[in-house]
């Protein structure tokens, strides 16, 4: 029996080979699209320019939040206390 885990990475799994294969077939031969009924225009290059360029923006941005989170992280994360502060508390406990 298959558990629900199992179920849901089969299905993401699937999503994702489906829209990879799509995203490859349309980059190259992006006139497939008007066999499923979606008008291509004459310029087909700005299909093509659009899957590239909206993956690397969101790519991007993605680095940049990524960035901004760690950054905030260390601003706003206190010091940790000195070494000869934890060595001068481990002297009084041990007497």
């Amino acid at each position: 029996m298959v558990s629900k885990d199992q179920t849901i990475g089969g299905v993401i799994f699937l999503i994702c080979a489906v829209v990879a294969v799509g995203y490859l077939v349309t980059l190259i031969y992006p006139q497939w699209l008007s066999v499923i009924g979606i008008s291509v225009p004459e310029f087909t290059w700005h299909i093509q320019i659009l899957l590239i360029t909206i993956p690397v923006v969101i790519a991007f941005i993605a680095i940049l939040c990524i960035g901004a989170w760690i950054g905030w992280t260390m601003a706003t994360t206190p010091p940790p206390k000195p070494i000869e502060e934890i060595e001068t508390e481990e002297k009084k406990e041990e007497q």
